[in-house]
């Protein structure tokens, strides 16, 4: 699909984007992910809205796949994702407000975009007199409304599953903000774990909202398998007590081990023999970041298998191309051998071949 809103500034890498809104002075921003394989009209809104706010909303946008630094700074797998940034006291920069993910609802956007123009909450409230009376006519066969608290549970439980271990963080690993992150990092990768990161500076909301969903009142904070293991006094204390991988019952089958410096081609094979079943893709299998990717995992089906977002990780993503000659993604492997993309995967299901190969 054409670019949503030719008129709005392209971001093209983070560091863009971080001048961008150091930039931005007193003014809120809006910062949109999006992807050129969308098919969703409802894209259509945000040069609509960034019309109707001009001057006091500054409307950005940025190719989720092509900027993946960015993405995984915010945490954004799915597209579209829209960003809401204000400066709210005592924070000096910018900081996220809201985050809408998918234009389902496009009237809580719209809701939100007007409520960061006026300077307001961006959560929703009913308007009063015969608006309220309108409302109450139509609530009887209205869908349940899904409330701004359900909605960020949701996502907090989607986050902290996103990881077999998974660090809630000031600042990202490799440029911790705060000593406690720092030793965290260091504890986790002295003991070779591979591990999840969220960079809680970059959105409110979850930060404050994770204290609560999780009864746990400071930062940084571990979970493992979804589950809180607490902050890092409490992991510290169970690295003294034995192997910090055993401690968290850990399966170590694809822990990296920091014994014997990997390298890219053996980091490679140990990725490509991590599952009988592998596909390398944009994205994760419950939230693609591409077209591709979509169809694969759809022609998968309910077959067991694993996977690795090649947008996380550069170095796995360029050299891959290299290690197995293949030049795009998706790439799908059995038994550790390299079966193709997307087309040759598409020709062996309309051929029923797939199904054999991946019984085995």
């Amino acid at each position: 699909m054409a670019s949503p809103g030719d008129a709005i500034p392209e971001i093209t890498s983070q560091e863009e984007w971080n001048q961008t809104l150091e930039a931005q002075g007193q003014t809120p921003a809006v910062l949109l992910f999006w992807a050129p394989w969308q098919q969703d009209a409802s894209l259509a809104v945000i040069p609509m809205l960034a019309q109707t706010t001009a001057g006091r909303v500054n409307f950005f946008k940025v190719q989720a796949e092509e900027v993946p630094d960015l993405s995984l700074a915010y945490g954004v797998s799915v597209v579209p994702t829209v960003l809401l940034f204000r400066k709210t006291p005592p924070n000096p920069q910018h900081v996220i407000v809201d985050r809408i993910e998918g234009l389902q609802d496009v009237s809580r956007l719209t809701t939100a975009v007007s409520a960061l123009a006026n300077n307001s909450p961006t959560t929703s409230t009913n308007n009063a007199g015969s608006s309220a009376s309108a409302s109450t006519s139509t609530a009887a066969n209205a869908e349940p409304v899904v409330s701004e608290e359900e909605r960020l549970n949701a996502r907090l439980k989607q986050l902290i599953s996103s990881s077999q271990v998974m660090l809630f963080m000031k600042g990202v690993p490799t440029a911790p903000r705060c000593g406690f992150s720092r030793q965290s990092v260091e504890l986790l990768e002295s003991a070779g774990i591979p591990f999840g990161s969220f960079d809680i500076l970059q959105d409110e909301a979850v930060r404050q909202g994770l204290k609560t969903y999780s009864d746990w009142p400071t930062y940084p904070q571990f979970y493992v398998k979804g589950e809180l293991v607490g902050g890092l006094d409490i992991v510290q204390e169970l690295a003294e007590e034995g192997d910090l991988a055993t401690q968290l019952d850990i399966d170590t089958s694809i822990t990296v081990m920091k014994e014997v410096e990997l390298s890219l081609e053996d980091r490679i094979k140990k990725l490509i023999h991590q599952n009988r079943i592998m596909l390398f893709m944009k994205g994760i299998p419950s939230a693609p970041q591409c077209g591709f990717s979509r169809q694969i995992v759809a022609l998968l089906g309910t077959v067991p298998f694993d996977s690795f977002n090649i947008l996380q990780d550069e170095e796995v993503r360029q050299g891959l191309k290299e290690y197995s000659d293949w030049p795009t993604y998706p790439q799908l492997y059995v038994d550790g051998e390299l079966v193709g993309g997307l087309d040759i995967v598409k020709e062996m299901a309309e051929n029923d071949e797939l199904n054999d190969l991946l019984q085995g």
